[in-house]
Formats: C-alpha cells, structure tokens, sequence
C-alpha cells in the first residue's frame, strides 16, 4: 500500500502544530532553512539526525544514448550529493539483531 508523501503544506501544518507557532512563522522557518542550506553547500551542509549536504566532483564517462546506442562522452561536473545521517537511517530502518 503505498501512501503519498507529505506535501510542503503538509509539513508546515506539522511544524506549526508541534511547536505551537503560526503556519506562517512555520513557513519561514522553513523557506530559510532551504535557503540556508542552498548557500551554505558548497562547505557542506549538515542537518544534525538528518544528513549532510555535499558537492562532489564527477569524473567524465563514457555513456549511452539511449535511443540510438551511440556512445558519447559525458563530461565531468559538480553535483549535489546528500548523505543520510546513521540516526536517521537506524529510525526509518532498524538495524537486524
């Protein structure tokens, strides 16, 4: 059964609710968190029990185009990559005893 994930409506309503502020000061707390973690990325970002945000060098590849078969080079370039913390992978799936 699959279920739909929680719309950005859905997590200020949370916020508001659990910390007993306005869905409008919800709301901004949580625009700046994004925004903060969008300008501080490049010296990582970390969200302690949640992950870490990183940019990472990619090599250049040789790949596939799908539609034709034809190989081509893909060229090297900066991505963001985000880690999950230990914590918050242990809560969404426990460790077998």
């Amino acid at each position: 059964m699959a279920t739909k994930s929680m719309t950005k409506g859905d997590i200020v309503d949370h916020l508001s609710k659990k910390v007993g502020t306005t869905k409008k000061v919800a709301n901004q707390f949580l625009d700046e968190l994004v925004n903060l973690s969008h300008k501080e990325a490049k010296k990582d970002f970390t969200i302690p029990g949640l992950g870490k945000l990183t940019v990472v060098s990619r090599k250049k590849r040789v790949g596939r185009n799908p539609a034709t078969g034809e190989s081509m080079v893909i060229p090297a370039k900066k991505v963001l990559k985000f880690k999950v913390s230990k914590h918050a992978q242990n809560a969404v799936y426990p460790p077998k005893k």
